[in-house]
């Protein structure tokens, strides 16, 4: 791939440019793309409603954005160096915002889906490249302060997501949870235009002689294991055999692809950096944290609306004070980051993650308020510990050059950990629910005296209030039934939180291989592979 005559715009160094204001910027953009992986969910019903379709089919709302999330999300530091960063992040943001719109005003259904695509797409383009930004224009003592921020964007938005869109749905309709990027676009479109730049270091490149191979290996191989993970519940998995087929492409178009670009002479992405294993156990230690938090803000809503009876507003209040300490802990974590280093700081985290989820797994289905919020706020704090440290750690190593390509990979692998989290909970909660209501059913016998005395009193209890005694006993069979079904259910979601806890516990001998400090590395030392 030879190298254009064109050089990078270089009208604003980062001397000449506040940081702060830079950062704005960046967390408009990626605070939108985060928020709108889940800010839709809870207006699917209405969307359904509105649009006529299948509940089979308005799924693909939610899981074409996280296709093309995922797809695109590793192609990022090509494009930057074919087009250039700056021109494709503005590009991002402006896809992210006139699709925004179109999702809105879409009342066909094959467009609001086709958009949702579109979307998903300048979501994908701009956290790399942000992640790359904000680690640039902060000197090494500052970086993990710009990654705590980073953080907030990234970690807020899929917790406050569902709690806006059931706002927005029920007091204006669910186009407004596309209508409400339109001005926070505009501004973050000016703010990049004005302020971002490329940096002097990147070398443009001519789109003649491409990796059309690797690149279509990588999208049909990532697109075919989204689409698994995020369909594969509802067509049960190996019975559907298009879930099959899907799996079967998936893993052979990914093999594929590695060994493709480890061989290609210009790959476009570099694998090359996964030698590098402070940045690749960090790397899956993203992935862990993808897995926990995504599969726990899957839970706890279902636990709380579901069985504890709270609406779509009560359980996102009842998630808020992690969301907010998860916002006062982040510059904390920051500031602690270069006193303490990321093994010890992770190390915590991860046990107190791991604590404090062990702690959900004794949820009930009484569990009060506060029973619910003072797990989450521990978890809220140790992700906060746990974030910075894996940001600034993973691409800690990593020389500018290849600053995008890093974060890019690092970005894939956590929000593949997300999807894997919510597809591996979703199956293992009707799994284990299956298993242990057909066991407690079981004990639903007249020759077992705990239910024999438990019916008696229940039916007595029916016929006192006037229930023919025939009909009292049938009803007093269907009230303990419902009671084993509902004490099943409680007993899956304790068995998914302690999973979650334990998977906390296991990855803590990752952290040993970070490193114990971190260390800046010169810009031009390590070139790309190029």
């Amino acid at each position: 791939m030879a190298e254009a005559a064109r050089k990078p715009d270089r009208a604003r160094e980062p001397e000449s440019v506040n940081r702060w204001v830079v950062t704005s910027c960046i967390v408009l953009g990626t605070l939108m793309g985060a928020i709108d992986m889940s800010i839709v969910n809870v207006a699917l019903p209405e969307i359904r409603s509105s649009l006529g379709v299948t509940l089979t089919e308005i799924s693909w709302v939610a899981t074409g954005y996280l296709v093309a999330v995922v797809v695109i999300l590793p192609l990022t530091d090509w494009l930057s160096s074919v087009f250039g960063r700056k021109r494709v992040y503005i590009t991002a943001l402006l896809i992210f915002t006139v699709s925004s719109l179109f999702c809105g005003i879409s009342r066909d259904f094959t467009l609001l889906v086709f958009f949702r695509i579109i979307q998903g797409i300048g979501a994908g383009l701009m956290q790399p490249i942000a992640m790359a930004i904000l680690r640039e224009v902060f000197p090494p003592r500052e970086q993990a302060m710009a990654m705590g921020v980073f953080g907030i964007a990234i970690l807020l938005g899929p917790a406050i997501g569902p709690t806006l869109g059931g706002w927005l749905t029920d007091n204006y309709g669910w186009p407004w949870i596309f209508y409400i990027n339109l001005p926070i676009g505009a501004v973050a479109v000016f703010m990049a235009l004005e302020f971002v730049y490329d940096p002097p270091y990147l070398v443009r490149q001519h789109i003649r002689g491409m990796d059309y191979v690797g690149i279509s290996l990588l999208m049909v191989g990532l697109a075919s294991l989204q689409t698994v993970l995020s369909e594969g519940q509802a067509n049960d998995w190996f019975e559907s055999p298009f879930i099959v087929l899907l799996i079967a492409v998936a893993g052979g178009a990914l093999l594929a692809f590695v060994v493709w670009e480890l061989r290609a002479r210009k790959p476009a992405v570099d694998l090359t950096i996964l030698a590098n294993s402070a940045y690749t156990s960090a790397t899956v230690l993203g992935g862990v944290l993808g897995l926990a938090l995504f599969g726990s803000l899957f839970l706890l809503p279902l636990f709380m609306q579901e069985l504890l009876g709270y609406n779509a507003l009560q359980s996102g209040m009842a998630m808020l004070p992690r969301s907010l300490v998860m916002m006062a802990g982040m510059p904390i974590a920051g500031r602690l980051y270069n006193q303490l280093g990321p093994r010890l700081m992770i190390g915590a985290g991860l046990l107190l993650s791991g604590v404090a989820t062990l702690e959900m797994a004794r949820f009930t289905a009484d569990t009060s308020y506060a029973g619910l919020v003072i797990p989450q706020v521990w978890q809220g704090l140790a992700f906060s510990l746990i974030f910075v440290s894996l940001s600034t750690s993973a691409l800690a190593s990593v020389t500018r050059p290849r600053m995008t390509n890093a974060a890019a990979l690092y970005n894939l692998v956590r929000q593949l950990g997300g999807s894997f989290g919510i597809a591996i909970f979703a199956t293992m909660l009707e799994s284990q629910q299956k298993v242990v209501a057909a066991r407690l059913v079981g004990h639903l016998d007249p020759f077992n005296p705990v239910f024999a005395q438990r019916y008696r009193a229940i039916a007595q209890g029916l016929a006192s209030r006037g229930v023919n005694p025939a009909e009292a006993g049938q009803k007093a069979l269907a009230l303990l039934n419902g009671m084993a079904q509902k004490q099943a259910a409680v007993m899956s979601f304790e068995y998914a939180f302690y999973v979650i806890g334990v998977v906390f516990m296991v990855t803590l001998p990752l952290v040993f291989l970070l490193r114990a400090r971190a260390q800046a590395v010169p810009a031009e030392e390590g070139q790309q592979r190029r």
